[in-house]
């Protein structure tokens, strides 16, 4: 019997996966216009939601993930697991299919 999840604060990634909500693109244009849903373009940067605490290397050390919770990351074009809590759709990808972070200045 499955469970459906209501709080994405109720899951905690594993070993070194990330859980990212990705950025949805702009509905609208700059003047106004309603762009049709099936012509937005996918984005591929997310903001990371909650990391789980990290891997383990070939020695039992333990090796840290990169990114942090609030973190902008740029996302591969596929990959990750799709997950759904209520209406939003988080993504779990491992720490090191995360492409890069971007920092904002």
């Amino acid at each position: 019997m499955a469970t459906a999840v209501k709080n994405v604060k109720a899951i905690i990634p594993l070993l070194d996966r990330v859980l990212v909500q990705r950025i949805k693109a702009q509905q609208k244009t700059s003047s106004g216009i309603l762009i049709p849903e099936k012509s937005l373009e996918s984005l591929n940067e997310g903001e990371v939601i909650s990391v789980g605490k990290g891997a383990l290397d070939k020695e039992g050390k333990h090796v840290p993930n990169q990114v942090k919770p609030g973190d902008r990351v740029l996302l591969p074009s596929y990959g990750g697991s799709t997950i759904k809590v209520g209406e939003e759709e988080y993504t779990l990808f491992r720490d090191a299919e995360i492409l890069a972070k971007i920092e904002e200045k």
